[in-house]
């Protein structure tokens, strides 16, 4: 079935696309500041790019180490599809099926995955 585009839906006057199911065919882009390794499929998106849906892979190797504890500003949302990633801060590995939620300023990583991972990450504004 073609990408429908069915119009927008407005929350706190934000707008992502409206999108019936679909095959997403957006390109896989090194996000800014990412450690190698690391590629992103933006799903959806407004105009601002406040409130995201995109999937994450990290080839085989990735360590965000260099990048050490992260914080960010916003609600993040991390659902592992396929894989796994160890949290060098916390000494555990997680694998397919867990699930994080972070509230801004919440600290999390680094991390290290040995054999790559893909993950459903959902961002929005703390406010």
């Amino acid at each position: 079935m073609a990408n429908r585009r069915l119009g927008t839906h407005a929350t706190s006057g934000r707008a992502k696309p409206e999108l019936e199911f679909h095959r997403p065919s957006g390109a896989w882009q090194v996000p800014e500041g990412a450690a190698p390794g690391v590629r992103e499929q933006t799903l959806a998106a407004d105009g601002s790019g406040a409130h995201r849906t995109a999937l994450v892979r990290w080839e085989p190797g990735t360590d965000t180490s260099r990048s050490g504890v992260v914080r960010h500003d916003f609600w993040e949302e991390v659902y592992l599809l396929e894989g796994d990633m160890h949290d060098l801060t916390l000494g555990r590995t997680f694998s397919a099926g867990d699930y994080a939620c972070r509230p801004p300023g919440m600290p999390h990583g680094p991390w290290i995955s040995d054999g790559g991972v893909t993950m459903l990450v959902i961002t929005y504004p703390g406010a």
